[in-house]
């Protein structure tokens, strides 16, 4: 039975952390066939300090075109069966390539499995918020009002990736909130509640610090998976409800900036999905 593993890891400017995530691959349990490095246009000696370190991974480079474009050129660059990614500021537990795909194997109707996380923030180790808690099963529902799956703490087949289209690499941030929703409408997934991975939060080159209003583009991401038909009428009727939701709260926050343009926008949203 093939289980080859591909490990892609995105990073921009990330020399000072991206041995942490690294290593923590090079020491997992279960060895991954692939390792691929694919570096968005860094300026900061990030390709030099890799190839030098790491000759065994596989480094890539292009120029700066987004986390997706990374994520989606590490994909196509390689050919094993299953998909680990990992930002390249997290790391994972020394178990967790086994423990997932081991889980996999013996639920074989499965084609992706999340699990827990710790978060770091600012270098202490920080509770999550009820709203954050993760789940496995049909979780359509929970992936619509913020991201319910962490990209570093998943493992999914190619064949899957492939099927939904993979990461929307029009979307500047929220293209992993854009993926899970897509993948979750059709499918239920798996989720192992022992924390495997370690997630930092807190520097300053986050997507979420550095885009103001994270719901532009998870209602930007809403508004394609309505347009795309593969929902069923239950779901049209829950993701028209959040996008609705979340536009007149953008909306208002439009109109106190008095920003025209913005205020018309999401008027026309409303207008479209109200109906």
């Amino acid at each position: 039975m093939d289980n080859s593993i591909a490990v892609v890891i995105p990073t921009f400017n990330r020399k000072h952390c991206i041995s942490r995530a690294i290593e923590s691959v090079l020491s997992q349990t279960l060895a991954a066939n692939e390792i691929i490095v694919v570096d968005d246009g860094s300026s900061d000696g990030t390709g030099s300090f890799l190839e030098e370190k790491y000759p065994q991974l596989r480094y890539l480079s292009q120029s700066n075109l987004g986390v997706s474009a990374a994520r989606n050129r590490g994909v196509i660059e390689s050919s094993s069966k299953w998909l680990a990614f990992l930002d390249s500021d997290d790391e994972w537990l020394e178990k967790k390539l086994e423990l997932q795909i081991q889980r996999l194997i013996e639920n074989p109707e499965y084609q992706l499995i999340h699990s827990e996380e710790i978060w770091i923030r600012n270098g202490v180790r920080v509770n999550q918020k009820k709203k954050h808690q993760k789940g496995g099963g049909h979780i359509f529902d929970k992936c619509l009002p913020l991201c319910a799956i962490s990209p570093s703490s998943v493992i999914l087949s190619r064949q899957l990736f492939e099927e939904v289209g993979g990461f929307d690499e029009e979307l500047p941030a929220c293209e992993d909130y854009d993926l899970w929703l897509k993948i979750c409408s059709r499918y239920p997934v798996l989720f192992i509640e022992q924390a495997l991975i370690k997630k930092y939060g807190g520097h300053d080159d986050q997507l979420s610090r550095l885009h103001w209003g994270m719901d532009r583009f998870r209602v930007q991401a809403m508004g394609n998976l309505l347009q795309s038909g593969n929902l069923n009428p239950d779901q049209i009727t829950k993701t028209r409800t959040m996008l609705l939701s979340k536009c007149e709260i953008l909306l208002a926050g439009a109109e106190k900036r008095d920003n025209r343009e913005t205020v018309d926008h999401y008027r026309s949203m409303i207008k479209k999905y109200g109906e």
